[in-house]
């Protein structure tokens, strides 16, 4: 059975349709954000956006290729965010660099929780994109490279236990209701350095 296409039908070149091509993805992520993958339909989407249907189905021919844009734009945001925060703190100690990296995705998880969630739980469901699936990867890779440059022992493994302790302090705290980014921040860094600290070579 054929699986629906998760690629737009064409990329945006003008002002006009770039605008047009953002309207809808904002759409669709507060329909998404709040009524999950089963209340998002191509209709909802349209009308949120101000757009006719035909017009969201130059860019996107279903829910599917929507969603798959929503993960790529978030993806490519949290990548350029932990690339920028790395290099804002370049030279510094292992555990600075990591922190930093490690707080800029979870401003992200914290800042747009409800759209964030919904993603992951939209994705799971969703036939395997490689596109996707790599920009994942990346994310990932991102703290291996720093990892590497430290001199860290298997920094495939290190890196998916930083994020998973980041991630999994952070989803928990959100569905706790916790409000505070501040206080949250704190204790998943407390973690973090204390795993790394473990893991760090003597100088």
């Amino acid at each position: 059975m054929a699986t629906a296409p998760l690629e737009p039908r064409k990329a945006p070149r003008q002002a006009r349709s770039r605008h047009t091509r953002d309207a809808i993805l904002t759409a669709a992520g507060g329909i998404l954000a709040a009524n999950g993958l089963r209340g998002l339909t191509t209709n909802h989407v349209a009308r949120a956006a101000g757009v006719s249907i035909g017009a969201l189905y130059q860019y996107y021919p279903n829910k599917q290729a929507i969603i798959g844009a929503l993960l790529t734009q978030s993806r490519a945001d949290l990548l350029a965010g932990m690339e920028a925060a790395a290099e804002a703190v370049e030279g510094e100690a292992l555990e600075v660099v990591v922190c930093a990296m490690v707080r800029a995705r979870l401003r992200q998880l914290f800042e747009m929780a409800a759209l964030a969630e919904a993603l992951e739980r939209a994705e799971a469901e969703l036939p395997a994109d490689p596109g996707i699936a790599r920009l994942r990867t990346r994310v990932q890779a991102q703290v291996v490279g720093v990892l590497a440059e430290y001199y860290v022992d298997d920094p495939e493994t290190v890196a998916r236990d930083v994020l998973a302790m980041a991630e999994g302090m952070a989803h928990a705290a959100v569905r706790a209701g916790e409000a505070g980014f501040a206080p949250l921040v704190e204790r998943i860094e407390r973690a973090v350095t204390g795993y790394l600290a473990g893991v760090v070579p003597e100088a």
